[in-house]
């Protein structure tokens, strides 16, 4: 009975809408542009918390680490920087220029990531270092956040 109901014309007429809605927002951000990326999931980042201090790797391969911009207000980390079209197809010296991309999955343009830190981060204590395309910002918890031995005595 209920799948008789899911097919009837109001039915088709609204999966006929959400397809040309798709449609039309896919020609509005083009494949490639990193606009096409849902906001605030580029670039992934992975959020760690130790005994000692909260780990955020940031994974960006192809952004040069000194363009990468890093900032922390209270406890909002900031990562920013731009990703360049890439030039892989570029023509080598006397072949013709490619007319286009037949499919490109890599994005570009600029971009800004707002993580939340916990509390009881120290912004006095912030590292950040770059190795194969991940950038690990290491921040030091306080002092009065970290777990403590309590003796009992006797």
């Amino acid at each position: 009975m209920l799948g008789t109901w899911l097919e009837t014309p109001v039915w088709n007429d609204f999966a006929r809408l959400q397809r040309e809605l798709e449609r039309l927002f896919d020609l509005a951000a083009p494949r490639g542009d990193i606009r096409g990326v849902v906001r605030g999931t580029f670039p992934a980042v992975n959020v760690v918390e130790t005994q000692d201090n909260v780990l955020v790797y940031v994974f960006a391969p192809g952004i040069p680490p000194g363009e990468v911009e890093i900032s922390l207000n209270k406890n909002l980390l900031t990562v920013a920087a731009e990703r360049k079209t890439d030039l892989a197809g570029a023509p080598a010296e006397g072949e013709p220029q490619a007319q286009g991309y037949h499919r490109r999955e890599r994005f570009h343009g600029r971009f800004r990531r707002i993580i939340s830190l916990p509390e009881q981060i120290d912004p006095d204590k912030v590292e950040a270092v770059a190795r194969d395309g991940i950038i690990q910002v290491t921040i030091g918890k306080r002092e009065e956040a970290k777990p403590r031995k309590i003796e009992v005595k006797v």
